[in-house]
């Protein structure tokens, strides 16, 4: 097996979680990061074996005929698409107005007064 030197940065939260389970696995920092990509690489690897073959030689085609038999249901509600709920209209302003209501922070307190056009 050839190895190769790979400089790893790593968070020090990460580095830490890493150092305590290989510690628990009995091996060194370095054997529980290269297996821990090498399976990483397996998994997606295995993944993306297991799609290809899944799909075969299905076309974009295949896919709109067999949703075309679909039956024409309405989805679940957990199924459907929230719509963003429609934005407030902006406030008018109280410029003109005779009076109204201010309220001024003061630390951690809060209080309104009360101002009013001259």
């Amino acid at each position: 097996m050839s190895k190769a030197k790979y400089p790893l940065k790593l968070p020090l939260s990460i580095k830490k979680a890493a150092q305590r389970l290989a510690k628990e696995d009995g091996v060194s920092l370095n054997q529980w990061i290269a297996a821990a990509v090498a399976e990483k690489v397996g998994v997606v690897e295995t993944a993306a074996d297991f799609f290809k073959k899944r799909a075969g030689k299905a076309t974009g085609a295949g896919l709109m005929k067999f949703l075309r038999t679909a039956p024409k249901l309405a989805p679940e509600p957990e199924d459907t698409i929230r719509q963003p709920q429609p934005k407030a209209p902006p406030k008018r302003s109280l410029e003109g107005a005779p009076c109204r209501f201010q309220i001024i922070a003061m630390g951690s307190a809060t209080r309104h007064e009360q101002v009013c056009n001259a």
